[in-house]
């Protein structure tokens, strides 16, 4: 594991969408550590800002 890595795991059906409830499909991670989960949409919906931010996107 390379210095700096976390490993989450992977998302479940119990994961949801912190914009709307729905299933989580993307799992965004903030340079300050915290995570924000998206549907397929709101990860769409949201992901130049998440570039932007230099969040790392991992597609669960």
């Amino acid at each position: 594991m390379q210095p700096g890595t976390l490993t989450r795991p992977e998302l479940t059906l119990a994961d949801r969408c912190d914009r709307c409830g729905a299933a989580a499909k993307v799992r965004a991670v903030l340079p300050s550590g915290g995570e924000l989960l998206f549907c397929g949409h709101h990860g769409r919906a949201h992901a130049e800002k998440l570039k932007e931010m230099q969040a790392q996107v991992l597609n669960g």
